[in-house]
């Protein structure tokens, strides 16, 4: 059994995406982002890092997407969903999923998010007027050269496509023209039409 502690319209989406696709046993609990919930000393004494989602698991708890979508990959591989049997294959996907979190993420939390990393007004929409440009560039990389299609490694469904997908639900708002990536926009409509994806956004979304 596996607990996922997640805030609609975040990365959360894309593990809670996961569990779905594993057919895993799990319960949600919603941490509420209005009332700085993740900054409250009960939530704190779960998750230190104060951010979601965070898993928790038989084995303990987990942080960081990456990690959590590779665990519940290997967790369930009856499921298939990471290249289990192949070193390098399965290196391959972790890059990718690392690149989302480490690069594209991170553009992206600029635009809303500047006070992690510079404490004046001015260096906070400085930052915004650049996120359409750094978060535009690495779906342009993406669509180019690492989505290989129809899903991102290729044939086969892997946990790389629910990451993908769900940083891909906020590329208008970031100000990227999705002409520009229209491999991207045809994986986000092909995920967007899966029954595990649709009721794993209906249930985050649910009051």
């Amino acid at each position: 059994m596996f607990t996922l502690y997640y805030t609609p319209h975040t990365c959360s989406l894309a593990s809670h995406i996961a569990l779905e696709d594993a057919g895993a046993a799990y319960a949600l609990k919603r941490i509420d982002f209005d009332t700085e919930e993740q900054k409250s000393a009960d939530y704190v004494a779960i998750n230190p890092k104060a951010r979601v989602p965070i898993m928790a698991t038989p084995r303990g708890l987990l942080s960081e997407t990456p990690a959590m979508l590779a665990f519940i990959a290997q967790s369930f591989p009856e499921a298939k969903l990471a290249p289990l049997d192949d070193a390098f294959a399965f290196a391959e996907m972790q890059s990718f999923n690392s690149y989302l979190c480490s690069t594209l993420h991170v553009a992206h939390a600029h635009r809303m998010r500047g006070h992690r990393w510079a404490d004046e007004p001015a260096s906070f929409a400085d930052m915004q007027r650049k996120v359409p440009q750094s978060v535009g560039a690495a779906f342009e990389l993406i669509d180019r050269l690492l989505l290989k299609g129809p899903w991102v490694m290729g044939e086969a469904y892997t946990v790389a496509d629910p990451y993908l997908f769900t940083l891909a639900q906020w590329l208008e708002a970031d100000g990227v023209d999705p002409a520009r990536i229209p491999r991207v926009i045809e994986h986000r409509a092909r995920m967007a039409a899966l029954p595990n994806v649709r009721k794993a956004i209906a249930e985050e979304l649910a009051p």
